[in-house]
Order: C-alpha cells, then sequence, then structure tokens
C-alpha cells in the first residue's frame, strides 16, 4: 500500500539504495523490533498493557507466543533479527573471521554472546584496587640484564652506573634500493636517499607487497617513519586503475600519533612528500578541527589517541570510519602510559568493527623496543612472522648510559648534590678540545632559569665561561650575534643568559624567543640549552649529549611528587646523538638511588608493557554501550577480549589479582572477564549512565550516558551535573557548576597568570561565585 511505499522511500533516503536488502529486513519484521524495544523499556505495569495490545491482532498474538516461548535474551535478538545466517556468503565470512581469529597465540576471549547469561556467583570486584597505584611507573620485571661491560662506581651519597653503546653489527645484508620501487612509489622518499636502511630493507617485503597487521619494534632514529610510508605507498598503490590514475576517494589513512607536536611533525613531512601524488594530509586534533567536506577531501588524517576516540564513538561518523583503509598507530608503547586506555579502546574497537563487518582495515603499529612485543602483536592481531623486532644494534648513534643514583634522603641535600652532579657533567662533555653541546632537561620552567643560571655561574667561578661562549658553525661570534638580537628579546634575564652561551626553553617564553634559542642552538651558537620536556616532543633539535636532571614531578592530582612518564623519558634520550657528526651519543640520568632500576629497564628494552585499562574501565564500557556494539555483560565480555589487558591477563596473571588456580580452571578468563564487566556495570548503573538488569544481564544506555560518551566526560563528572542541575539554574549557578568538573580539580593557576586572570575577572559578563 501507499504507507508501506512512503516507509520505504524514507529509509531508502536514510539507509542509501545500497541497503535495500537490510531495509527489506527491517519492513518484515518491524512489528517485532517495535514491540522488542518497547518491551525492552517498560516497567513491569507497562509490560501488561504491552501484552493486552499484542492480544487485539493475530500477527500481535503470534509475536507474542513467540516471545514467551522465547529462552534467553539472544534468542529474541534472533527473531528480531530474523536469522538468516545459512547462505554460503555468511559461511564464508564466519570462515575467513576463524581463520583471522587463529592468528593470535592466547585465545582471544571470542565465546560470543550467544551461550546465554546466567548472574549466578559474579563478584564484584574493586576496580581501584585491581589497577596499578603507579600507574606507567609500574615494573613488573624483577631483575634487569646489562649489556657486557657495563660497572658500577660507589661514591660518596650516590652511585653511577656505566653502560657502554652497543655497537651496531656489520653484516653484508642486502638493501632495498629505491630505484628497484615502482616509479609512482618513489616520490615519496628524497632524491638524495638511494637506499632503504638495513632495518627498513628487512621490514620492506612484509609492509609494501602484503596487506597483514604490521608490528615494528625499533630503537629511537631507526627510520620508523620511512616503514610508515611504505605502507602508506602500499594503500596508495591499490587505488590506481590499469591507466596509471589514483582513485583517492577510495580510502583514508588514519596516522594516530601520541602529542600534538608531534602530529604538525607528521603532516609536514607526509604531506610535502606526498604532495605530488595529489595526496592530502591534514591534522584533526583538539585544537584543529575539519568540517565534513575537508575530511571528504583528505586521504590522510593525523590525529591522537584522544580525538579519534571521540570520532569512533559516534555512530553517526560511520559512513567515514567504514572509509580507513590503514591505521598507522605510532609510539604504540604509549599502552603503558596512564593515556594508554584510550589507545587501548580505539585499537580493540577498530580490530572489532573488522571481524564484525566487512570492513578491511590493515593497522600497523610503531614502537621503541620492547621486551614483550609478542603480546603487543598478539593484541593487534598480527601475525608471528609481521612482528619485527630490532635491538639497540639498529640505533643509527649508539647510546652511551649513565646513570647517578642520589642515595641521601634529606631533600635539601639532595638538592644541592643534584645541581652539583649537574655542573659537573656539563662540564665534563662542553669543555676543553672536544667540547659538544649538551642539552639538560628540567621538570618546571621556574627551573630552566635557575638551572641554567647556576651553571653560568659556576663556569664564572671556575674561569672557564670563554668555553661555553663558542663561534658555532658561522664565522660570527655569540656576542656579534646577539648584539644584534638582544633588542628583539622579551626576556631580559634570556638576554643574560644567551650572552654567555646557555639558553632556556619552555612553553612559557614568546615564540620569538623560543624561536631564536633554537636556532642559536642548532647553529652552534649556545653550548648548552636547559629545557623542559616540550623541547624533547617539538622540533628534532639533537645534542651529543642529554643530561636528564631529576624524574620527579609534582603531581596535583595525586597530591604527592611522582615520576616522569616513561613516554617522557625515552623522547628525551631519543635526542642524544647526531648521527651526521657523532659516533655515539651520550645520555645521563641523574634520579635517586631508588628509581635506578626502572630507568636502567626501561632504557635496556627491558621493560614489559602493561595494560592500564582497569583504571578506565567505566568509561570505555559506557562508550561502547553508547555506541551499540555492546548491549549485554556476555557481549561486554567478549569485548574485553579484544583489549590488551585480556592479553596481559592470560600471560601475566598473578600481577592483575588473578590467582593460578582461577586461570587453571578458566584458561580463557572469562568469569574473570564477567566480574570486571560486571563491577564496572554497578560503577555505571549508579552514576546513571546506563541500565544494568543483573539477572538477564542487559546493558541499555542512557540519555545522560549517550552525553558522557559523545562529549568525552568522565562518569564521575557527569554523576556530578545529573546531581546538581535543575530546571531553574541560572547562568552563574550552570558556570560554577562546570567548574566543579573533576577534569578542572587540579588546575594549577601559576603566579605569572595572576594579575591576567584577576584583569578577565573584571571583564566577564557573568558574576563568579567565590571569586
Amino acid at each position: 500500500d501507499a504507507n508501506e511505499r512512503d516507509r520505504e522511500n524514507k529509509l531508502v533516503t536514510m539507509l542509501e539504495y545500497d541497503k535495500f536488502d537490510f531495509i527489506k529486513l527491517i519492513l518484515r519484521n518491524r512489528l517485532t523490533i517495535v514491540y522488542c524495544t518497547k518491551f525492552a523499556r517498560a516497567s513491569p505495569s507497562e509490560k501488561q498493557k504491552l501484552e493486552e495490545e499484542l492480544e487485539r491482532t493475530s500477527q500481535g498474538r503470534l509475536l507474542l507466543s513467540k516471545l514467551k516461548n522465547t529462552a534467553t535474551d539472544e534468542d529474541v535478538e534472533m527473531t528480531v533479527v530474523g536469522s538468516t545466517s545459512t547462505s554460503a556468503a555468511d559461511k564464508s565470512k564466519r570462515a575467513a573471521r576463524k581463520s583471522r581469529a587463529e592468528i593470535t597465540a592466547p585465545v582471544m576471549g571470542r565465546e560470543g554472546a550467544s551461550n546465554g547469561f546466567t548472574s549466578t556467583e559474579l563478584r564484584k570486584l574493586d576496580l581501584d584496587s585491581l589497577a596499578f597505584s603507579q600507574g606507567s611507573h609500574t615494573m613488573s620485571n624483577k631483575k634487569v640484564n646489562l649489556p657486557k661491560d657495563s660497572f658500577v662506581v660507589n661514591k660518596k651519597d650516590y652511585e653511577e652506573w656505566h653502560i657502554p653503546a652497543v655497537t651496531a653489527k656489520v653484516a653484508n645484508e642486502k638493501l632495498v634500493l629505491i630505484k628497484d620501487l615502482p616509479d609512482w612509489a618513489r616520490t615519496g622518499f628524497s632524491e638524495k636517499m638511494k637506499a632503504l636502511n638495513r632495518m627498513q630493507s628487512q621490514v620492506y617485503d612484509g609492509v609494501f607487497n602484503t596487506d597483514d597487521n604490521v608490528l615494528l619494534c625499533a630503537p629511537t632514529g631507526a627510520g620508523k617513519t620511512n616503514v610508515a610510508m611504505l605502507a602508506v605507498l602500499r594503500e596508495i598503490g591499490k587505488s590506481m586503475d590499469h591507466n596509471g590514475n589514483f582513485d583517492l576517494s577510495s580510502f583514508k589513512i588514519i596516522y594516530v600519533a601520541p602529542m600534538k607536536a608531534l602530529v604538525a611533525e607528521v603532516v609536514a613531512n607526509l604531506g610535502a612528500r606526498l604532495e605530488k601524488l595529489g595526496v592530502t594530509v591534514a591534522e584533526l586534533t583538539g585544537d584543529v578541527n575539519m568540517t565534513k567536506q575537508e575530511i571528504t577531501d583528505t586521504q590522510i588524517i593525523v590525529t591522537t589517541p584522544e580525538k579519534w576516540d571521540i570520532i569512533t564513538r559516534k555512530s553517526g561518523e560511520r559512513t567515514f570510519t567504514e572509509l580507513v583503509k590503514l591505521m598507522i598507530v605510532d609510539e604504540i608503547h604509549l599502552l603503558h602510559d596512564e593515556r594508554g586506555p584510550v589507545l587501548e579502546s580505539v585499537i580493540a574497537r577498530s580490530i572489532r568493527a573488522v571481524e564484525a563487518t566487512s570492513m578491511e582495515t590493515r593497522i600497523v603499529g610503531l614502537s621503541a623496543t620492547l621486551p614483550n612485543y609478542k603480546d603487543v602483536g598478539a593484541f593487534l592481531r598480527v601475525k608471528p612472522e609481521r612482528r619485527y623486532h630490532f635491538d639497540s644494534s639498529y640505533r643509527p648513534c649508539p647510546l652511551q648510559q649513565q646513570y647517578l643514583g642520589i642515595q641521601t634522603k634529606k631533600a635539601l641535600k639532595r638538592f644541592q648534590l643534584m645541581n652539583e652532579l649537574t655542573w659537573e657533567k656539563v662540564r665534563e662533555q662542553a669543555t676543553g678540545s672536544g667540547g659538544s653541546q649538551v642539552l639538560v632537561f628540567v621538570h618546571s620552567r621556574k627551573e630552566t632559569f635557575s638551572t641554567a643560571k647556576y651553571l653560568r655561574d659556576m663556569a664564572i667561578e671556575n674561569n672557564i665561561l670563554d668555553d661555553f661562549m663558542t663561534s658555532g658553525s658561522s664565522e660570527v661570534s655569540l656576542a656579534e650575534v646577539m648584539e644584534s638580537e638582544a633588542e628583539t628579546v622579551k626576556s631580559s634575564e634570556l638576554v643574560e643568559l644567551l650572552k654567555s652561551g646557555f639558553g632556556v626553553h619552555h612553553a612559557g617564553l614568546a615564540l620569538s624567543d623560543r624561536k631564536l634559542v633554537e636556532e642559536l642552538f642548532a647553529e652552534g651558537h649556545t653550548r648548552v640549552l636547559v629545557s623542559t620536556a616540550t623541547l624533547a616532543w617539538g622540533i628534532n633539535l639533537p645534542a651529543h649529549a642529554v643530561i636528564i636532571k631529576g624524574t620527579q614531578i609534582y603531581s596535583p592530582e595525586k597530591g604527592r611528587w611522582t615520576e616522569l612518564s616513561p613516554l617522557d623519558v625515552m623522547q628525551m634520550m631519543g635526542r642524544a646523538g647526531r648521527p651526521q657528526y657523532d659516533t655515539h651519543g651520550e645520555g645521563i640520568m641523574i634520579t635517586t638511588d631508588s628509581e635506578l632500576q626502572f630507568y636502567r629497564s626501561l632504557l635496556n628494552q627491558q621493560l614489559p608493557i602493561e595494560s592500564q585499562l582497569l583504571s578506565r574501565l567505566p568509561d570505555s564500557l559506557n562508550a561502547e554501550i553508547a555506541l551499540g556494539t555492546v548491549s549485554n555483560v556476555k557481549e561486554a565480555s567478549t569485548w574485553l577480549g579484544y583489549t590488551y589487558l585480556y592479553v596481559r591477563m592470560v600471560q601475566n596473571p598473578v600481577l592483575y589479582g588473578i590467582s593460578i588456580d582461577e586461570q587453571e580452571a578458566d584458561p580463557t578468563l572469562e568469569k574473570r572477564r564477567l566480574d570486571l564487566v560486571h563491577s564496572a556495570a554497578l560503577i555505571l548503573d549508579k552514576a546513571g549512565l546506563i541500565r544494568y538488569d543483573g539477572r538477564s544481564g542487559q546493558l541499555q544506555g542512557t540519555d545522560l550516558g549517550r552525553v558522557a560518551s559523545h562529549f568525552y566526560v568522565s562518569h564521575t563528572t557527569v554523576s556530578v551535573f545529573a546531581e546538581h542541575l535543575k530546571p531553574t539554574l541560572g547562568m552563574i549557578d550552570l558556570l560554577r557548576l562546570f567548574s566543579l568538573s573533576g577534569e578542572f580539580q587540579h588546575m594549577r593557576v601559576r603566579e605569572e597568570e595572576k594579575l591576567e586572570l584577576s584583569r578577565l575577572l573584571e571583564r566577564v559578563p557573568v558574576p563568579v561565585k567565590d571569586s
């Protein structure tokens, strides 16, 4: 009839014509869909009314009898879908999925959600106590095996460990020549580059000639970016027709980088190299958004884990995400960091989508050298032969390491000793006939100036300031350069230091000042540059020696001093050694005696990467429920089977609070996964983000939960909003309520910002409460 055709036309407009078979299936089962949805949302009294309603028609009575005879929720689901899974196409799809499933060594929790749910004996676990209290500083290895010829020197109040540089193994390995690549692919590499290096040549065949998932673990500077380029070129090449033209609308490539500074660097690098092929590269971060048209016109999108998480959480973005044929994840050892759960969620979501649909998304993971790379490979569904692992001998500029562990417990004495040791190491590296440039990393803006001034004063005291006032690579002296630049420098403190050959760099300096400091150091006019970690993540500005002065930073969230993140430490040490000038680089770390083992493990590839997902499990689960990929506890347990947490729980159960007996009785840890999901669901239900039926195991998202997921707000903050939001709230109270968000709880106000904030307070149109 006319109504039927009208419904059909509307659905075709909404879902597009290629979904016509699905539309027919929906229309055929519309009564089932409508009433099953109503029953799922109804209270007992409302269910009675719905049953009476159905009794009035013959179709209704048939549906009611089907529903009453259904044993489990999953059978209702089958009725709704109108199961037709016996077709040959479905069987071949299942076979393909099965073959992909067999790639990984541990069983990845794929029992499926169709076995029915029984809520018997589900335990409520304390997720906070199970999460690692030390976060990214968790160390699960008991000892460190150092290279041959390492030695320790015990001195008064500290010990000094020396680890020699691992020299490259000379081997007659055949290198892949750039001229052997297809003509169109050579544009991805510079004209000066004649061949791929040792590492790149070994992975070339697996990356450029197959569509397999890949994990590449290699030291800093080994050339991982060129391997990413090979994977990108492979994807571009697949869109080429027999006339040599590329169909650039047929694919999207996502490049996930951990920091915004790295995102900008990757966009500039890839954009310049792929311009001749007509490929557009763009940034998508919290700072830079893209319109739908820009997304359509862009082939390579470089983003952060958090931004990609936000996009893939929204079902409305699926038309764009379904075009993603390649996802490159840089610095995948971020899994061990406190931001790791975000990366873990997006990768698990992507792999699950590939296995549940006909999507073909290749994943290429790039990482520093890891001891448990096989676990990361299993998580990424990488075949064993595509897990490439290269040790320190592949570093283009071998790294000689020194670790100074301060033993004194008195804070003032420790601070003084740290300054003295920093001066001693700077003097060793920067003075004399073989004097070289030194990067000193400190961990607050204030400390950059205080350390630089201390080093300058010590140089004056020892009558060796002239050794630091080098003329650099040009014939112009530092004094001449500073004479012309002094007036443009906004910081008077900085001018005085630069004239003595010492630079300072942090994010609070004016942009022009930072640029000048970078240029002076790059040209060799300044010998010593004292900086915060921002420089390590920003431009590539290497030095012969890197000194990390102290490893503790104050964490307002925890209300105590915490250790640097492993990611920051690796990035800082990665700046040691300039391949074009040095035979080796030197990395020197000054820390406390108790932390020596952690950093020696980290920088000698012996720190296992662990999962931090338990600390964010409720929010991660809510995202999947809001997206619609998880609707009951059984499905949620299966989703957990796709995470890195599951891989590590199987490999090291005791670390994750699972007894050996428990694992032996349940090798796939299904019971533990159900307990974890049950515990997270109870938290979300209490916060009002989902409705959790403990008897049937159903997980139903609420509007509040969808808001939290789409706008990336934690369950704790949303529950605060829900508690205090009232229709009568005015603008003043609304703004005050937003300020109660957990995300703002530990926001610091710096001394230099107070004047500016007080001016803003006077000009703000809405009065600020409690100001």
